[in-house]
């Protein structure tokens, strides 16, 4: 796959960011910790290996709050807005992107469910992509 360059920012506009990268993977997360940060039945993200995250507009409004017991967890957000932004997370190099905060389309479609035995009992079925009960294989 071919390095891309995703383009996204907040809700209200404050907060805008361009990635530089080649995007690897895109889960939806049912993990509880992923359901109460999005306040929905998974998170959809985008994992960008070996990418570069730069600020446009707002890197002022940008925070994060990170779960203390969390051994990675942490959500990147716009202080104005509540709204979801990418985030590096420097133990693995991936650059994870909300891929509801993107402004143009990707290059990759939804690959898992993961924490699928995590969901909640008013989930969305599998559809037509694999679930697992933690991470896929490999």
């Amino acid at each position: 796959m071919s390095t891309s360059i995703l383009q996204g920012g907040c809700l209200c506009g404050a907060v805008a960011y361009e990635i530089d990268g080649t995007p690897e993977k895109f889960y939806h997360c049912h993990c509880r910790r992923c359901r109460k940060a999005t306040g929905s039945a998974h998170a959809s993200n985008i994992l960008i290996e070996d990418g570069t995250l730069r600020w446009v507009r707002g890197e002022d409004f940008v925070r994060i709050f990170k779960v203390p017991e969390a051994k990675r967890f942490a959500r990147q957000f716009c202080v104005q807005c509540g709204s979801g932004l990418p985030r590096l997370v420097k133990e693995t190099g991936f650059i994870v992107v909300p891929a509801g905060s993107l402004d143009n389309d990707v290059p990759i479609r939804p690959q898992a469910r993961i924490f699928w035995d995590s969901r909640a009992p008013w989930s969305c079925g599998t559809a037509d992509i694999p679930a697992f009960a933690e991470y896929p294989p490999g």
